[in-house]
């Protein structure tokens, strides 16, 4: 059977969310649907149907008298993309670690050498997700690698910096290497504990953070 061709929904709410999960579109930003139109040089109708969808996805919120905007997220809304994290990203460690290679475990290490030598703190975040995908990527289920890459992203667009400067790089580098290490031993169990305790501090210290800032206004 042929592949069905994307229809122009589908192409636009791929694009906009792509620019929402890389931050060029910030929470907040006002999503005009005729500025939208008049950009991709379509209609306002698969611009109101690509809105929709990223509404259902949680990155557009529509707001009385704004319209839609790129939605922002509150303290407890990011702690529940941290305990979602939990779920998703220690079943796939789960299934991964059976199916890991020695190929698996240099890449990982190439990664976390490249992480242990970046001086720019805005570029850990990054570094810090291909560790973990490359840790998850064996589990071979596309549909929770899915979720859980759509999952980090909503974390990482609100918290690309602020999950750095909150936990710093050496304790995570650390714990890192713990958890490639369990990998390594084939100790399922280990791994995913270490992998779910990794995941809680960082959500720890985000809220701390928001805390920070909420007190100083």
């Amino acid at each position: 059977m042929k592949e069905t061709e994307p229809t122009v929904p589908r192409i636009l709410s791929e694009r906009l969310r792509r620019e929402i999960l890389s931050g060029k579109l910030k929470a907040g930003q006002a999503l005009v649907q005729e500025d939208l139109a008049d950009r991709y040089s379509v209609s306002r109708i698969p611009v109101r149907e690509a809105l929709r969808q990223l509404e259902a996805e949680g990155l557009v919120r529509y707001l009385p008298r704004r319209g839609a905007v790129v939605a922002a997220a509150s303290a407890a809304e990011v702690s529940e993309m941290f305990d979602i994290r939990v779920a998703l990203e220690c079943r796939a460690l789960a299934l991964a670690v059976p199916n890991m290679s020695e190929a698996d475990f240099d890449a990982a290490r190439t990664v976390l050498d490249a992480y242990g030598h970046e001086p720019n703190p805005a570029r850990w975040g990054e570094i810090n997700w291909r560790f973990h995908w490359t840790l998850y990527a064996p589990c071979e289920r596309p549909k929770l690698l899915a979720l859980i890459e759509q999952n980090y992203g909503n974390v990482g667009r609100f918290l690309r910096t602020q999950v750095s400067a909150a936990t710093g790089r050496d304790k995570p580098h650390r714990e890192h290497y713990e958890i490639l290490q369990a990998c390594v031993e084939q100790n399922v169990t280990r791994a995913v504990r270490l992998l779910e305790r990794h995941i809680a501090a960082a959500q720890k210290a985000v809220a701390a953070a928001f805390r920070q800032a909420q007190a100083a206004g």
